[in-house]
C-alpha cells in the first residue's frame, strides 16, 4: 500500500470537489483525513484517497455486496 502524500490541490483533480466540499466530507467523517505535515500545511496519503474513490465507483454503480 503506496504511503505517498499528495497535496490538497492533487486531491481536487481526482475528485472533481473543491476545497470547501472536501473539508466538509472531512467533518462529516466521509472522506480520508489530511495528516499535518508542518506548522501550517497537511497532505492526503494517496492510497486512502485512491480507495475512497475507488468506493464511491463501486457504491455508484451499485456494486456494493
Amino acid at each position: 500500500m503506496s504511503q505517498t502524500l499528495i497535496r490538497l490541490p492533487e486531491v481536487q483533480h481526482r475528485t472533481g470537489f473543491g476545497k470547501a466540499w472536501i473539508y466538509r466530507l472531512i467533518s462529516q467523517d466521509r472522506f480520508p483525513s489530511p495528516v499535518k505535515t508542518g506548522l501550517r500545511s497537511i497532505a492526503f496519503i494517496e492510497s486512502e484517497v485512491d480507495e475512497w474513490i475507488k468506493e464511491r465507483i463501486i457504491e455508484s454503480r451499485g456494486e456494493c455486496n
